[in-house]
Formats: structure tokens, sequence, C-alpha cells
């Protein structure tokens, strides 16, 4: 048997950091990651063969858990028809319904293999759409690592401290205004500098890149009179949020509470994969009919669409949208912060915490985060002490501050009370 500190000496030495992904390498949190070998439901289990309650969950797509039945015998019975094919599959239109039956603003969508890749595109078909070159973002919203979005990007970047990336030059930001998160203000200033060069705004509705930090219904109010005003497209980044939160997203959320509301553009990933490669961006057919082929806005890949991925997603949409999933999906999820928050009051140490369906957020602080600046100021060595204390209690959250948690459907009383359990012991020792 392979020990984590070994298989992460070896991953040194042929992957930078040791890691295909910075925030897995537990350089904001110290010690040495631990290198999974499967998961079973709730529960991963490392290379030396400790199980750990997941709240992490492949960062969001496992809503259902690892190796749910249905979603394991879709994908062997795609698997055995063909692994790829670089041509159409009826799966793909599948996958493509489902997702426009449950997200109203959508008439067409396309698949693509990342959120990245699908934010990306999105904003590329914003452009097509409106002649324009300029695009809103907000400091701590992450969109992917397209060089133009890599400016105040929260999540990795956040970790380490750097508000940008390396070779990144600086005409490829050019057109990228970064401003500050439910900032009303602000944004009607930028939109009196600049709303005729506006192409569009992007936006997480919940950021869970700076940990679990929501959209004030104000804001998203003001932000969607304005683009209609200047005629800038508005974007929402539903890769973490998207079939997680509810079934037919943060959206279908703030529809709720603002009459008439709903972005120009969506973009979906984890859970509408599953667990595989996949992810979408769709709007109405007007918009979408600038992508190619139909129009001059060119995007392709070799594997959108993959019918082992579109097998995954389909399955994983088909058990979530039964009855009742995301009432009893919110219900634990608001039982595990209760937890948290009982066992951390019973310790006199101050958390706040917020969870919308399936996922949540903690903070070492009074009072819940509203933007970057008030995300990144909470105790950050509280929480890197906090962290180990529960990965030694067999309990996985997310290796860094600035990330949000994940509860499926797999997750039980016994792993909540377990967890709960875990964490009176590791608030018990920070009092020390």
């Amino acid at each position: 048997m392979s020990t984590n500190e070994a298989l992460f000496e070896r991953a040194q030495k042929v992957i930078p950091g040791g890691v295909n992904s910075p925030v897995r390498a537990f350089r904001a949190v110290g010690g040495t990651p631990r290198f999974i070998a499967r998961g079973e439901g709730a529960y991963i289990v490392d290379a030396e063969g400790k199980r750990y309650v997941d709240y992490i969950g492949s960062w969001g797509p496992m809503i259902l858990g690892h190796g749910h039945p249905a979603v394991l015998d879709a994908v062997m019975r795609a698997a055995r028809d063909g692994f790829s094919f670089g041509a159409p599959t009826e799966r793909e239109v599948e996958l493509a319904e489902e997702i426009i039956r449950h997200v109203p603003s959508i008439e067409q969508l396309r698949l693509v293999s990342s959120g990245t890749e699908a934010c990306m595109s999105a904003i590329r078909l914003a452009r097509a759409a409106t002649g324009r070159s300029r695009l809103i973002k907000f400091e701590g919203c992450y969109h992917g690592h397209a060089d133009a979005l890599l400016v105040k990007a929260g999540s990795g970047l956040a970790t380490f401290g750097h508000p940008t990336s390396a070779g990144v030059p600086p005409e490829v930001v050019q057109h990228t205004t970064v401003l500050d998160f439910n900032n009303v203000e602000q944004l009607e200033q930028a939109f009196a500098a600049h709303g005729d060069e506006l192409a569009c705004v992007i936006i997480e509705p919940i950021a869970g890149n700076m940990n679990f930090v929501r959209t004030s219904v104000p804001f998203m109010t003001r932000l969607r009179e304005l683009c209609h005003q200047h005629g800038a497209l508005l974007i929402m980044d539903e890769v973490m949020t998207g079939f997680r939160v509810a079934l037919g997203g943060a959206q279908s959320l703030y529809a709720q509470q603002i009459p008439g509301f709903a972005p120009d553009i969506s973009v979906f990933g984890k859970v509408i994969g599953g667990g595989m490669p996949l992810a979408a961006f769709g709007a109405s057919r007007k918009i979408m009919a600038q992508l190619a082929p139909l129009g001059p806005a060119y995007h392709a890949g070799t594997l959108s669409g993959n019918p082992v991925a579109t097998a995954c997603g389909l399955a994983t949409l088909h058990e979530i949208a039964k009855p009742g999933f995301h009432a009893a999906l919110g219900a634990r999820t608001r039982e595990l912060m209760d937890g948290l928050k009982a066992a951390a009051t019973a310790a006199s140490i101050p958390l706040s915490v917020d969870s919308e369906g399936g996922l949540f957020g903690f903070f070492f602080a009074d009072k819940l985060p509203h933007d970057y600046t008030s995300a990144v100021a909470v105790d950050k060595e509280r929480f890197n002490r906090f962290f180990h204390a529960m990965l030694d209690g067999g309990v996985y959250f997310a290796p860094a501050l600035y990330e949000a948690g994940f509860v499926g459907s797999a997750h039980g009383a016994a792993e909540i009370e377990h967890t709960c359990k875990a964490a009176r012991s590791a608030f018990a020792a920070l009092q020390a």
C-alpha cells in the first residue's frame, strides 16, 4: 500500500506542485494531500485506507454521492456502446431537452467539456450578439481560467494571495472591468461610464470561490435593470449552483423574488455531468443563432457531448428531478450548518454559516461576508487548525478557506452526527 506522503513525493517529480488543480496541493492549510483511492456513497477512502465523510463531492458534481446505482448502470451501458464518436448521439439531445425543461430562460444550449470552456464561450457569444467588447466581472468570482477572466478571480488565486495570473498580457484584460461584489453604487457608476461599450456582465449568483457569498436581491435586481437599459447581456454562471441549490438553479430562486427575472445567458457544469467532464451554455434561440454553424461565433470541441458523460449527467438529472429531492437535500444541509454553529457557540467560537440546497459555507467570523474583502478578512489560521482536526476525525472539508462545501443525498443522519461530533472535539481543541 502506498502512503499519501509517498504518492505526493512521486507526484511532485512529474506534475507541477504534485497536483493537477492547485487547491488540491494543501498549501493553504499545510500538510500532505490525501490521495483518494475510491468513493462510496457519502465517503471517500484515501490511499492508506482511511475513510472520510466527503463534503467536497468532486467540488460539486456528486450530488447523489459516489457510485449511485442508477448512474453507475447508465455509465457502464454507455461505455459498452462506445467511448466517443465525434458525431451526434441521441443522448446529447435528451440531455439538452432535460436541462431546458427545468430552466425556462434557455431555449437552446451547447454542450462542452468544462466550466472554463462554457464561460469563455458564453462571453464570446455575448460579444458576437452585441457587437461590443467590454465585460464586467466581480472580485472574488471565479469563472474558469480563461485569460480574460483571471482578474481578481478568487478561489485558488485567493488561496495563494495572487490577484491575477502570470502569463496573462495586460492587453488581454483591457476590456475586462472588475467591480466589488454586491456594491450597487459602484455598479451604477460603471454602467454610467461604460454602458454603451458593455457586451455582458458575468456573475456567480452565489459565489462559491470566496467560500459562500450570496448576491443580494437588491443588487441582482439593479444589475438586471441596468443590463436591460444598456443592451448588455447578463450571464449567470451556474457551474456551481446549477441544479444543486434548486432544480431550476439559483436563477429560479431569484425569479421568485424579482418579478420577471431571467438571465440572458446561463452557464452550467458539475451536476449536469454527474462527475464526468461536461458543461453547457445556453440562451434564447435568437442569441444562440450567433453560434457556428449557424452564425459567425466559432465554437468546436472534439469531446463535446461525449456519450459516456451525457449518460452520467442524464441519469443524475433524472434522479434529482424526483419529487422532494431538493427539499430533503436542503434540510440535511441546514442540519449540518445548525450542528456546526451549535458546536462553535458551545465553545464560544465565532462562526457564521449559510446554505442553499446542497451548497454551504461557514466562516470564522461574527457575521456573514458580503464581498471578497470581507470574505478574506476572516480568521484563516483558526480555519486551518479546524480543517486538520476535522480531517483527523474523518471529515473532509475543502482544504482552503475560500471554497464552499457540498452535501449530497447520500449524506444521512449518521454522517451529519459524525461530523458534528468531530466538530465539537475540534472546536474544543481550538480553545486550547
